[in-house]
């Protein structure tokens, strides 16, 4: 097994967790976990290898699959995985997850390691040099009261400047928070109360933040932020045909990681891969299709390929008229 995922970096967390387990297991028990504790598409690279020794983890007894390691099993880190945690502690991002006080001590500890790579050693050529002010002290302060709000379902005062200048003030609960690649920029996906008792999806992006508080309300037990973000979503999902050749599935699963997707492998090579999306995030999702490559396929749906149609035909002009 690879040191470092390249897909998620989440194969070891639920390979833990299957690894901890006294009991001997079904196979279905060790899907069920995978599906809650990873990722849809992480049952097609993890269950072959389980079953097929590849990775010689589980002892079979019958219909059974059980651990040959301990449940006290200890995993301390190897040379390479400090230098890799060395690496990652110059992200500026990493900021939003620890405190000053955090980050002080994990430098202290890893004074002497070498950062597997630096940040001077990447150019990324197709993402925009406007991205979130990663260091600023409120910035970083909003981002760990949201992130806060989100893990206890509680409800916050955000006030947030729209993008025609208007300032906003409401209530949200945040629902989750994304990244984008492309725009190097974070979002917010929140919950705020609309007619009718019913619950609305909104979309701010967090450099527009002013500022939050948290408050002691908290969302029902009965409303899951899941499904009210399902909810919003298109009946029809964006569906692709992924041929993995160059090592295509692996990128298409970093590409589009923050979609919620389902990949069902449908021949030898060739996958199909469905994306959930709602109009907020259209625009942006037709831009990352767009540059992915060949090895992708869009089969539907078709507003979504009419859409697509669309911008590479005014793409086109354009090109044209440049050259004029």
């Amino acid at each position: 097994m690879e040191l470092f995922s390249e897909v998620y970096s989440c194969y070891y967390q639920v390979l833990r967790r299957l690894l901890c387990s006294p009991d001997a297991v079904p196979l279905q028990t060790i899907y069920n976990k995978i599906c809650q504790e990873g990722f849809e598409e992480s049952i097609i690279s993890i269950i072959p290898k389980l079953t097929d020794g590849t990775w010689p983890l589980f002892q079979k007894e019958g219909d059974l699959f059980r651990s040959k390691l301990t449940p006290s099993f200890l995993t301390p880190l190897s040379e390479l995985e400090q230098s890799y945690v060395k690496a990652l502690l110059f992200d500026p991002r990493i900021g939003l997850f620890l405190t000053d006080g955090q980050l002080a001590e994990l430098n202290n500890l890893l004074s002497s390691v070498t950062p597997l790579w630096e940040p001077g050693q990447f150019y990324l050529f197709d993402q925009f040099t406007d991205g979130d002010p990663y260091q600023d002290a409120q910035y970083r302060e909003n981002f760990q009261l949201l992130l806060k709000a989100q893990k206890n379902r509680r409800y916050t005062e955000i006030d947030y400047t729209s993008s025609n200048g208007r300032r906003v003030h409401h209530y949200y609960v945040p629902a989750r928070l994304e990244y984008s690649v492309k725009n190097d920029k974070f979002r917010l996906l929140a919950l705020k109360n609309a007619k009718n008792q019913t619950m609305r999806l909104e979309i701010l992006n967090l450099s527009r933040i002013q500022s939050v508080r948290l408050t002691e309300r908290t969302l029902p037990a009965h409303i899951c932020l899941n499904t009210v973000i399902r909810n919003s979503y298109y009946k029809e999902p964006l569906r692709l045909h992924i041929k993995n050749k160059r090592n295509a599935l692996e990128r298409a699963m970093l590409h589009f990681a923050n979609y919620e997707k389902n990949t069902t492998r449908l021949s030898e090579d060739t996958y199909e891969c469905l994306i959930y999306y709602n109009q907020a995030m259209e625009t942006e999702l037709l831009i990352e299709v767009m540059s992915f490559g060949p090895m992708l396929t869009v089969i539907g749906s078709e507003a979504f390929q009419n859409k697509l149609k669309e911008r590479l035909k005014k793409q086109k002009e354009l090109f044209c008229s440049t050259r004029v």
